[in-house]
């Protein structure tokens, strides 16, 4: 990640309550900004989430989130991105337990 450059930031325009608000998300693209935007609409108080990659050549992507009940979207956010953290721990966790026990065919590459 470049210097100076926060990972995430709030985009002007967001509500002053913060119920609807766009985040710009430094060096990240569709692989994280999907995965987000599911995790992030799992929770009922989430009325919308979506999210963008502006322009490919730009390096981030920005992730709108709007709230029932003047809920807080960073809030949202933060809980997403904890519970999405947990989820890849455990499938990581589950794929290395499976690639110790599980019997694999090995096959050795030619040059």
């Amino acid at each position: 990640m470049a210097e100076g450059v926060p990972k995430i930031r709030i985009l002007k325009g967001a509500a002053p309550d913060l119920s609807a608000a766009t985040f710009q998300i430094h060096d990240e693209s569709h692989t994280v900004g999907n995965a987000l935007r599911w995790m992030v609409m799992k929770n009922p108080k989430v009325e919308f989430c979506g999210y963008s990659v502006p322009h490919p050549s730009e390096n981030h992507i920005h992730v709108r989130i709007q709230m029932y009940d003047n809920l807080s979207a960073l809030s949202a956010l933060l809980e997403a991105l904890a519970n999405l953290d947990d989820l890849c721990a455990a499938i990581d966790d589950a794929y290395t337990v499976s690639l110790r026990r599980d019997p694999y065919e090995v096959w050795d590459e030619k040059s």
